[in-house]
């Protein structure tokens, strides 16, 4: 499944406050297909997640959809009221607060 880097770190925050939580959902985020289109792909994430992320190079326009970027996080946020700390996790991809993000 290919996602942009805000999304992927965004399900990837949000399935972590999940684990601790003890606690799992659904989730709908914008994805690039085998064939290359693009298509919303639905995830089942909790304590028994195994995601990943892995960098692709050369891959196609990151599919990016601000609303469900900022629905990932405001759902992490209810978990975890503080803000997850990232100082040494997925270096590679920009911190969200960088974004122009509204909850």
């Amino acid at each position: 499944m290919l996602t942009g880097d805000r999304t992927c770190k965004a399900v990837l925050r949000y399935a972590r406050a999940l684990a601790e939580s003890g606690d799992s959902d659904i989730v709908t985020v914008p994805v690039v297909t085998e064939g290359g289109s693009r298509a919303m792909a639905h995830l089942l994430i909790g304590p028994a997640s195994q995601l990943f992320s892995t960098p692709v190079e050369n891959s196609p326009d990151e599919p990016y959809d601000a609303e469900v970027v900022a629905e990932l996080e405001t759902r992490t946020r209810k978990l975890h009221p503080g803000t997850p700390a990232w100082p040494a996790e997925m270096t590679d991809v920009p911190n969200l607060d960088d974004y122009d993000i509204h909850f």
